[in-house]
C-alpha cells in the first residue's frame, strides 16, 4: 500500500473495501484478535474498539491467570509464597524478562510495581536533585496533568518556586507538536539551570512520538538527568530505553499492555545506576533478597530497578500483566510495529481522502513520529466535535475525547483490523451526511 497520493488513493467505495480486505487478508497477526474479549454492542455484534490508548482490552487468558492465584491462595494459604504454580515470593520476576523486551531494557533494569505517578515520585527522589544553581525541570506545556502535578509538588518539596523552576516548552508546530529544534533551543537557553528533563515517549494529546536517544543526549550534554513517561509509548512503539541512555522511565500497564484498569505500573532504571549510592525512599521489598528475612535494621538495596520496590508484589495485579506480556512475546514487537505503521497509515489516508472537509489530523504524518494513535479535530466549534464523538459511540465505535476538542482513535495492532478503520470512516461519513451537509 502506497501513501504517496492519498487524495486519489481511496476515491471509491470499492477501492475502500478492497484495500481493507487486502490488508486484513495479508495480516500475519490476525489470529491474535481472537485472544481478546471485544465488548459487544446492543445487537450482539462486536464494538469497533479504537481505545487501546486509554484502556486495553482483556486477554482471554487473564481470567485463568487470576483464578490460578485464587486457587493457590485457597489451597495453600501462606505457603503459596513458596509453592504452587507460580510461587509468590518471586512473582514480580515472572514478568521481568518480557517487560524488558517491550521496554528495550536489560531484565535487571525493569520492575513492575505501584502506579505510574507513585513511581514517578519515587524516582524523582533519586534523580531530581535540585541545587540553587540548577533547580529547574523541563517538561512540555501540554504534559499530562498528573506529571505536571508531580513535578510541581517535587519542586515545592525541595523549597523552590515552580513559577521560577518549572520550564514548560510550548508546541512550535502548526499541528501542536514540538520539534527537536525547539527542545534544543530550550537547552541552549536554560541548560545550565535544568536538573531534570521529564518528557513523554508519545505525547498523550497529539500522539507525537519522540526520539528518546536524542532527548537523552541533549539532557546529558547539558548536565541534566532525563526521565521518560512512557504511558502512551510502552507496548505501542519501540522505546529501547537501555540504548537510549535514559536515567529512568515510568509507565502504566492498562493501556497498550492490556493489564486491566488500575493495573500495576512499571519503571526502568539504567544499569549504570544499579549499585549507585542514590538517595531513595526505601521499603522492605527493595532490600537485598539474601538478607531480607533476617529483618536487619539497615537498608541494603537490591541492585537494579528492584531496589526501588517498597512492598511485596500485588499478585492479583501482576497476574493480568503476565498474561498480556505472554501475548506480546508471541506476537513479537517488530511484527507489531510493522502492522501498526501500516494500519495507522491506512486510517490516515482514509481520513485525508474521505473526511478532509470535516477533520484535521493533529498527529504527525511521519510514521516514525507517531505510534498507532491519531488525534483528530473537527473543523468547527467544539460542539461539533463533541457531537461527532457521541454519534460514534451511538454506532458502536469507541474512541475517547480529550479536552478541549480532540478525538483520539488508536488502531491497536494486537486486535484491530483495517475493516475497523473503514467502519470508523463510514460512520463519520454518515454523520457528515446527516448533520453537516455543508461538509459533504
Amino acid at each position: 500500500m502506497s501513501a504517496a497520493n492519498p487524495a486519489t488513493q481511496y476515491d471509491s467505495f470499492q477501492t475502500l473495501e478492497n484495500a481493507a480486505l487486502a490488508l486484513d487478508a495479508d495480516d500475519p497477526l490476525a489470529g491474535f484478535r481472537d485472544q481478546f474479549l471485544i465488548p459487544a454492542q446492543a445487537d450482539g455484534s462486536p464494538q469497533i474498539y479504537l481505545c487501546g490508548n486509554s484502556l486495553g482490552l482483556q486477554p482471554r487468558r487473564t481470567r485463568a491467570a487470576l483464578l490460578a492465584e485464587l486457587d493457590d491462595w485457597r489451597d495453600l494459604g501462606v505457603e503459596a509464597h513458596f509453592r504452587g504454580q507460580h510461587p509468590w515470593l518471586e512473582y514480580h520476576r515472572y514478568v521481568q524478562q518480557p517487560l524488558a523486551e517491550v521496554a528495550g531494557a536489560l531484565p535487571n533494569e525493569v520492575v513492575a510495581m505501584n502506579t505510574l505517578t507513585s513511581n514517578l515520585h519515587l524516582l524523582m527522589v533519586s534523580f531530581y536533585r535540585p541545587s540553587t544553581d540548577r533547580p529547574a525541570v523541563l517538561i512540555e506545556k501540554n504534559a499530562f496533568p498528573s506529571d505536571r502535578y508531580a513535578v510541581e509538588s517535587q519542586i515545592r518539596f525541595h523549597g523552590f518556586d515552580p513559577a521560577q523552576c518549572l520550564i514548560e516548552l510550548e508546541a512550535d508546530q502548526a499541528d501542536g507538536s514540538v520539534s527537536l529544534s525547539a527542545i534544543e533551543r530550550a537547552f541552549a537557553e536554560h541548560g545550565g539551570r535544568i536538573a531534570l528533563l521529564l518528557w513523554p515517549g508519545v505525547q498523550y494529546l497529539t500522539g507525537q512520538r519522540f526520539d528518546l536517544r536524542e532527548l537523552a543526549r541533549l539532557a546529558h550534554a547539558a548536565g541534566a538527568r532525563v526521565g521518560f513517561d512512557l504511558a502512551h509509548a510502552i507496548g505501542n512503539v519501540p522505546v529501547e530505553l537501555h540504548d537510549a541512555d535514559a536515567d529512568f522511565a515510568v509507565w502504566c500497564s492498562y493501556k497498550y499492555l492490556n493489564a486491566g484498569p488500575g493495573a500495576v505500573a512499571g519503571c526502568f532504571v539504567h544499569e549504570r545506576h544499579a549499585r549507585a549510592d542514590l538517595p531513595r525512599f526505601a521499603g522492605w521489598w527493595g532490600h537485598d533478597q539474601e538478607t531480607r528475612f533476617q529483618m536487619r535494621p539497615r537498608f541494603v538495596p537490591m541492585a537494579g530497578a528492584e531496589g526501588w520496590q517498597l512492598s511485596n508484589p500485588a499478585i492479583f495485579a501482576l497476574a493480568p500483566l503476565r498474561a498480556s506480556l505472554e501475548i506480546f512475546h508471541a506476537a513479537g514487537l517488530a511484527r507489531l510495529r510493522q502492522k501498526s505503521i501500516r494500519l495507522t497509515a491506512y486510517l490516515a489516508e482514509l481520513i485525508a481522502t474521505r473526511l478532509a472537509a470535516l477533520i484535521d489530523i493533529r498527529t504527525p504524518a511521519d510514521p516514525e513520529s507517531r505510534g498507532c494513535q491519531l488525534s483528530l479535530r473537527v473543523k468547527g466549534p467544539r460542539a461539533e466535535g463533541r457531537a461527532l464523538f457521541d454519534f460514534l459511540g451511538a454506532h458502536g465505535i469507541v474512541g475517547d475525547w480529550r479536552e478541549p476538542d480532540v478525538l483520539r482513535v488508536a488502531p491497536t495492532p494486537l486486535y484491530n483490523r483495517a475493516s475497523d478503520c473503514l467502519r470508523l470512516v463510514r460512520v463519520i461519513e454518515q454523520f457528515m451526511a446527516l448533520s453537516l451537509p455543508a461538509h459533504g
